[in-house]
């Protein structure tokens, strides 16, 4: 029968059915088959409705229900359950006064309907609280309102009237109110002359606060006062001021796409597809405003940090939309800007700009998935470059050089095939070699970024090292400075690798002199230090350009510093920098039988310093951690880019291997500059920083750790480690931390079995590995604690069973950890102690526990016979049995001190044997017990 042969009174009897046997989906399903089927207006349509709206009630999803109640009440009004359904919905979504009105509605229609009495009591409590809310929350507005946009009013009150009214906006029926009372156009007419910055952020706030989570509120917003206010409000110098606007404008994308704050938010696509239209106008209006010439650096930062922070969500389409509005151009507008070019139209940039435009573009590239999109990334790119080159005065060819220096800092392929192309390398070396100060300066720059891989360095040292070291002999510093860390780039490109060295002995440390003396020099600019650091970034792979400036307090001081001043450009120079001096960068695993084949092939093996070995790198760590390195790296942590969150967290990574310079980490916020790295990033930054946040749960108490909702955030990236990618310390360091956390309370027990740590733990007890056996075996045993883990062990598998012979582990800690589990778990569940049984070997499994000579273990045991004894009568038969109860009476003799507990234990598991009869009494045994008695039958009842 197919689906067109069915009525819609069959599909209805049928969604009947299943509403019967709990399938809601299939429920769901045949109630919608009913009503397309059932005759427009007629009451049948009305009875399917009401139907489905009870599956919805069911799956949770109350919008749906209220809908379904709405259009069946349209045909049948007043219909009792239509509206006790609706009633149900309205409560759970909090709206109180509409279900409050339902529920009269059903008492009206149905005097003697009993369900719905409870349920009407309850709302009437809750809604005469809330009109009293509400009453003193309209009251507070109304004297807050009066004082804050009243000019008249002292300055001190209308800044503390304000704040108030921001408290009050995070609260619903606050924000109701205000919304009511006209506060927008009150904010909108105010910022139009207000000076005072406190009240100006404040104002802002508050209208985020109205946005969040309530798209009709946002939708009315932006169609009082527009998407160009916000932009407007975001046109400052005042960092707080464009940092609430921007929040401000992220809170209105999140309201209209369902996203939230959280690093694994996500927008929701039936929510993207309904507000289309809003999503793509803040897009447009947002790529326009990267060009404009009225706003100031920090505002066109934030814009592009806007955009870049939303780019990559397919379900947005941010990035294809942004090439087809020619969004790339106007981005590298910004990038080929440069500080240096005064003119009526320059736009204003900051020393960060140039940075964080190249980072969205490395984001926009990342989100062309397929070749068509790519080829589009690039055509827009050559048309940026062919437009400006059309013209052949010196500015423009600046900006190309500029913009593709941009480009190599940010999506580097596309970087790397630009200046492949045929003139571009020509044209930079010619600029390098002319005497414009200028020029030099962006050739140099060019030079250094195009020098990214080894094969490009080679080819850079044949055309370009005699240029560089020309430059280096020029009397303004800026270029000298370039030019260095030009020639430190290049004679870096052997890597670690002590064998390859591109200049004459000692060049390394000569060059790594010079940067350390503009990085030190108070007297040189910011942007000479900056230039400074990033050739020291170069010099430190060589292992004796390390030792020394690691014993450089100045330098390292001089360096600290700088990173802390916020900067996005000096990130690159510091953090590399800070990676090689802790050897924190990915090595490659070298296997003797290869290296006696490349012995064999002639060719050339990678050879580590000695002052490379373990012992140099942990004084490095120690002197680093102590001068303060870890502040910085809260500092650098800010930025957007993710390669840069990588190198931030291999630092965090190599420090946290030291047990003893973890409290620093914490001390000093790293913990909480880990964990956003944790959740989002690249594939081995998530890695590095959830591994260092799993040694600092290792060694400290998680509650002091990871305070407030962080202990349960750092769940999630732990487990994230329980991957068979990652290698077996990493495994091994997560376990450790989850145990500790297990052991925290029922909540953390609870996260980590929802995010399926369980089972992930549950598997590396059975690894061949001792170490990985013996954490896992110690994290069960802490879950063992908690209710949903015991429902796992009752199931129909084989938990139990290969939880005794884990017992019987040669590891001591595992066996301790083994059977403290087995103790707890018999402790709590009859039909674990049952299941002891299912093991083929449990009774050798049990003698080892009883007769171990680890007195831990042997405890352990004991409680376990205990439990098993006193669960049933069955199972206590069954142990009885065998030869278990005269160990236990051995046990009952024992006369050493440390046996004390299991004497008493012991003697307690012979008493539960005797209540189910199973051994009788004996007035001359100290005991009182002992034969057993199985040979007399039970008495007949």
């Amino acid at each position: 029968m197919t689906k067109t042969d069915l009525t819609s009174h069959q599909w209805k009897e049928k969604g009947n059915e299943a509403f019967k046997g709990g399938k809601w989906a299939e429920a769901e399903s045949c109630y919608t088959n009913a009503v397309s089927f059932a005759e427009q207006g007629s009451s049948e349509k009305s009875i399917c409705y009401k139907n489905r709206a009870a599956v919805y009630l069911k799956q949770k999803e109350y919008t749906k229900a209220i809908s379904d109640c709405d259009k069946s009440l349209e045909i049948c009004p007043n219909d009792p359950k239509a509206l006790f359904r609706r009633c149900q919905a309205l409560h759970a979504l909090e709206r109180y006064e509409e279900a409050y009105r339902d529920a009269r509605n059903v008492i009206s229609v149905d005097p003697s309907n009993k369900a719905i009495q409870p349920i009407l009591a309850e709302l009437h409590d809750i809604v005469q609280e809330r009109l009293k809310i509400n009453s003193q929350t309209n009251t507070k507005v109304s004297q807050m309102l009066k004082l804050a946009f009243d000019l008249s009013t002292d300055k001190e009150r209308r800044e503390t009237s304000m704040n108030n009214l921001l408290v009050l906006a995070r609260e619903k029926a606050g924000a109701e109110v205000m919304f009511k009372e006209g506060i927008i156009t009150k904010i909108h007419q105010l910022l139009k002359i207000e000076k005072n910055e406190i009240i100006i952020v404040a104002a802002i706030r508050i209208i985020g606060e109205l946005c969040k989570d309530n798209v009709e509120r946002t939708k009315a917003i932006l169609q009082a006062v527009g998407v160009p206010w916000f932009l407007d409000l975001i046109n400052s110098r005042k960092e707080e001021r464009i940092n609430a606007a921007q929040h401000c404008m992220q809170v209105i994308l999140n309201s209209f796409s369902g996203m939230d704050n959280k690093p694994d938010t996500k927008p929701d696509k039936e929510l993207c597809e309904k507000y289309k239209k809003e999503i793509d106008t803040l897009l447009t209006c947002l790529v326009y405003s990267i060009t404009n010439r009225t706003i100031t650096g920090m505002a066109r930062d934030a814009i592009v940090e806007l955009i870049m922070r939303n780019i990559h969500y397919t379900t947005l389409n941010w990035a294809e939309q942004l090439v087809d509005i020619r969004g790339l151009q106007r981005l590298l507008e910004v990038a080929s800007e440069l500080e240096e070019y005064k003119y009526e139209s320059a736009m204003e940039i900051t020393p960060s700009s140039r940075t964080i435009t190249s980072v969205c573009l490395a984001r926009v590239y990342e989100n062309m998935y397929y070749d068509a999109l790519k080829e589009k990334f690039m055509k827009a790119i050559d048309e940026f470059i062919k437009e400006k080159l059309i013209t052949p005065d010196i500015e423009s060819k600046v900006r190309v050089v500029v913009a593709i220096t941009s480009l190599l800092l940010g999506p580097l392929d596309v970087g790397n095939t630009v200046i492949a192309k045929e003139g571009i390398m020509e044209m930079i070396l010619v600029m390098a070699g002319t005497d414009d100060i200028l020029q030099q300066k962006v050739a140099c720059e060019c030079i250094i970024a195009a020098a990214s891989k080894k094969d490009k360095a080679v080819a850079i040292i044949n055309q370009g090292v005699n240029i560089l070291k020309k430059l280096y002999t020029s009397k303004d510093d800026s270029i000298k400075v370039r030019a260095l860390v030009g020639l430190c780039k290049l004679g870096s490109s052997g890597g670690s690798d002590a064998a390859i060295r591109p200049f004459a002995e000692g060049s390394t440390k000569k060059l790594a002199e010079a940067c350390r003396r503009f990085l030190i020099n108070p007297a040189k600019q910011k942007d000479m230090r900056k230039w400074a650091v990033e050739g020291l970034s170069y010099l430190t792979f060589d292992a004796e350009v390390k030792e020394k400036l690691v014993e450089d307090k100045q330098a390292i001081k001089a360096m600290i510093e700088l990173a802390q001043s916020g900067d996005q450009s000096v990130i690159y120079g510091v953090v590399t920098t800070l990676v090689n001096l802790c050897n924190a960068y990915d090595k490659q695993e070298i296997i003797p039988e290869m290296v006696e084949l490349a012995k064999f092939a002639k060719h050339h093996i990678p050879e580590d310093h000695e002052l490379d070995d373990e012992d140099f790198v942990n004084k490095r760590l120690s002197i680093l951690a102590k001068e303060g390195v870890t502040t910085a790296l809260v500092s650098l942590s800010k930025t957007e880019s993710h390669n840069s969150k990588e190198l931030i967290a291999r630092v965090f990574n190599a420090i946290c291997s030291q047990r003893d310079l973890r409290g620093i980490v914490v001390q000093q916020g790293g913990a909480k500059a880990l964990l956003p790295m944790a959740l989002e990033g690249t594939a081995k930054g998530k890695k590095q920083a959830a591994q260092a946040l799993a040694r600092i749960g290792i060694t400290m108490n998680p509650e002091v750790a990871f305070p407030g909702q962080r202990i349960m955030e750092v769940i999630r990236p732990f487990i994230a480690l329980l991957d068979p990618d990652c290698s077996a310390l990493e495994n091994f360091e997560s376990l450790m931390a989850l145990c500790n956390l297990a052991g925290v309370n029922e909540n953390v027990r609870c996260r980590i079995f929802k995010e399926g740590g369980f089972q992930k733990i549950e598997n590396y007890a059975y690894e061949d590995h001792l170490m990985l056996t013996r954490a896992a075996t110690q994290c069960l045993t802490n879950l063992m604690m908690s209710p949903e883990i015991l429902k796992f062990y009752e199931g129909d598998n084989d938990r139990v069973k290969y939880l005794v012979i884990l017992c019987e582990d040669e590891d001591v800690e595992t066996s301790m950890a083994a059977s403290g589990a087995l103790a707890m778990l018999t402790a709590n569940s009859k039909k674990a102690c049952e299941k002891v049984f299912d093991s083929k070997n449990w009774l050798e499994s049990i003698h080892y526990l009883l007769a171990n000579p680890n007195k831990s273990i042997q405890h352990r045991g004991v409680v376990v016979v205990l439990n098993m004894i006193s669960s049933t009568k069955d199972v206590a038969a069954k142990l009885i049995e065998t030869d278990v109860m005269e160990i236990l009476m051995a046990l009952t003799k024992a006369d050493a001190v440390e046996e004390i507990k299991i004497r008493e234990l012991a003697g307690e598991a012979l008493s539960a044997a005797a209540k189910w009869d199973l051994i009788k009494k004996n007035d001359e045994d100290p005991q009182g017990l002992s034969n057993i008695n199985l040979d007399t039958p039970d008495p007949v009842e």
